[in-house]
């Protein structure tokens, strides 16, 4: 089986990454798309995000009815900071029988340098890219493959900020997240 992984901090998940997900798995050869929500990326500071089990919940709500959709938590159990390459690793000996790819945004291209094993991971998994507002491919690769998706510029910080100053959010995250976030108070 191929899968996809979509690595997020998701703080908190929204529709953005959803039709994302849901587009690059309808035009490639995915088999499932697999949230990673990650407890705590290496280039993004800590103190903004919620809980990783909170997190994990919402995106669990957000792709409930998806069949092609699975939520992770393999990065809440290694070593922190996640690197992308230790998961994918992990991943492929834990699922041998299946092939992992990861799901980026082109505007991870101009950094993907600096990534721990980029090399390995283009050769060994390769990337399918969606495209980001305002990034321009700059990264070629025999296995890096674009996927044409719409242009998502929605901000979990807007969001959040939204939450925190009363404002709604409705059509930017799913009702049920929503829902979630209003039950626990969460972003506030």
């Amino acid at each position: 089986m191929k899968i996809g992984l979509f690595f997020g901090s998701f703080n908190p998940v929204h529709i953005g990454h959803l039709i994302i997900a849901n587009v690059i798995q309808d035009r490639t050869d995915l088999d499932e798309i697999w949230f990673v929500v990650s407890p705590q990326n290496p280039f993004k500071k800590q103190k903004s995000l919620l809980h990783e089990f909170d997190r994990l919940k919402m995106v669990e709500l957000a792709i409930a009815d998806h069949f092609y959709f699975r939520a992770s938590d393999v990065e809440f159990h290694m070593p922190r900071p996640s690197y992308t390459i230790d998961t994918l690793t992990y991943l492929s000996e834990k699922h041998p029988n299946h092939q992992f790819r990861l799901i980026v945004g082109g505007d991870n291209l101009t950094h993907f340098h600096k990534w721990k094993n980029f090399e390995v991971i283009l050769e060994q998994y390769g990337l399918y890219v969606y495209p980001r507002p305002g990034e321009q491919p700059c990264l070629t690769h025999p296995n890096i493959r674009f996927v044409e998706a719409p242009l998502m510029d929605i901000s979990a910080t807007f969001i959040r900020d939204a939450i925190k100053n009363g404002n709604s959010v409705r059509y930017l995250i799913p009702h049920s997240v929503e829902d979630y976030i209003r039950e626990k108070k969460l972003f506030l």
